[in-house]
């Protein structure tokens, strides 16, 4: 997007630069991402940065309000509370679509906004390694507010392990090494010592859970939740000796009632520029005159799942349960990443985190999908170059 910058990437990038790089991320941990990692970060103009910064203001500013908390609590399906919840979500992801404003400007639309974890480790992981291979300016940056690879780290390891042993804490997820996204609990684990562990491993005893781990029941303190409820109330072939809504004496990095709380729940509250008319669909008092400019999302989907996007009146007629879908005005995405096989349109997430003691979230790092198909995903995406994951380095700020 600075144009001078991607001009000059292009024009220097040799496929077996990239073959290398991806060599040397596998390498690290010992492991390939099976997703697709795309060719060449993003440079980020400052007048972006701005806009995209204010738009997570927006979002912030709602779900710290003193009614948030009442207004989401309806969120929360039932028989899916999870006791133990924290005042406020520590991961929150908010994910913007990159578009063109009346005045050909690039703007971001909010897409999506997530109380939950991301890549935290691997985007930093991919970060460095497009630094290791390319020509990356030293004053961009994909932290934000001042953080560096050790303070960020330094604050990941506060949120997730706290006080506590890493042997004692865990990231919980179903059936971890099988997940796409393995390669960031593989980071995770060699960074902060903290182990991936199956639901399914997990057993309760007098109120306290334990792991398997080298012949021996490890006592788990504090758990790093990777766990998505949408998927696991799918998994009936699961055999549990622990459900996450039993109480237990256990920590919580990312509880789980955020998931639900923070979420497409929330978009109907949010009024901003950069976020789209979003309806809920059960308050309805009759279909938009131009319903095929609206998109039809579940609330709790995960990764673009049951997302109808040329959406028919028939459509909202089949939907059994209104109160778990919104209406969302389209986003339309501009191809504004030139490549050697056409322009790439763009979505970027930007990841924060919130300190328990902190007023508000502050935005630490982020993420970017590249994409040429209808929507992100990897199945819109088969067969084609300069697409999938990738990473933004951001102008700096002279007001910071």
């Amino acid at each position: 997007m600075i144009t001078d910058l991607r001009e000059r990437f292009n024009g220097a990038f040799r496929q077996e630069n990239y073959e290398a790089m991806m060599s040397w991320l596998a390498a690290q941990h010992d492991h390939r991402p099976p997703f697709p990692v795309a060719e060449t970060p993003v440079f980020i103009p400052l007048d972006l940065k701005r806009r995209l910064l204010t738009g997570c203001e927006h979002v912030v500013d709602v779900i710290t309000a003193p009614d948030f908390l009442a207004k989401s609590a309806a969120a929360i399906p039932a028989g899916q509370f999870v006791p133990g919840e924290s005042p406020h979500t520590t991961f929150l992801q908010i994910d913007f679509g990159i578009c063109l404003d009346e005045s050909g400007q690039l703007t971001p639309q909010l897409i999506e906004a997530q109380g939950f974890p991301s890549l935290y480790l691997f985007q930093d992981l991919v970060a460095r390694s497009y630094r290791k291979f390319y020509d990356i300016p030293d004053h961009l940056n994909h932290f934000f507010g001042g953080l560096q690879h050790d303070t960020y780290v330094a604050l990941l390891r506060k949120l997730i392990v706290g006080e506590h042993d890493p042997e004692n804490v865990i990231l919980l997820e179903v059936e971890p090494h099988k997940q796409a996204t393995r390669i960031d609990f593989y980071v995770t684990r060699d960074v902060l010592g903290v182990s991936p562990v199956c639901l399914t491993e997990l057993k309760l005893e007098g109120g306290k859970l334990f792991y398997p781990r080298d012949g021996r029941w490890i006592p788990v303190h504090r758990i790093y939740n990777r766990v998505i409820f949408d998927e696991l109330l799918q998994r009936h072939d699961l055999k549990l000796q622990f459900n996450l809504t039993e109480e237990v004496d256990v920590e919580w990095a990312g509880h789980p009632n955020w998931f639900f709380r923070l979420s497409k729940h929330t978009l109907p509250m949010i009024k901003s520029p950069y976020v789209p008319e979003s309806l809920f669909l059960h308050e309805l008092q009759g279909l938009p005159d131009d319903l095929s400019q609206y998109v039809l999302k579940p609330l709790y989907s995960f990764a673009g799942a049951g997302v109808v996007i040329d959406v028919s009146p028939s459509d909202i007629e089949r939907i059994k349960d209104p109160e778990n879908y919104i209406l969302q005005r389209k986003v339309s995405y501009a191809p504004v990443i030139p490549t050697p096989d056409g322009s790439s349109k763009c979505e970027i997430r930007m990841m924060l985190l919130w300190e328990p003691e902190a007023a508000r979230p502050r935005v630490a790092c982020n993420l970017i999908r590249l994409s040429k198909g209808i929507m992100t995903g990897v199945r819109y995406n088969k067969d084609k170059t300069w697409v999938g994951g990738s990473v933004g380095f951001f102008e700096p700020d002279p007001m910071d």
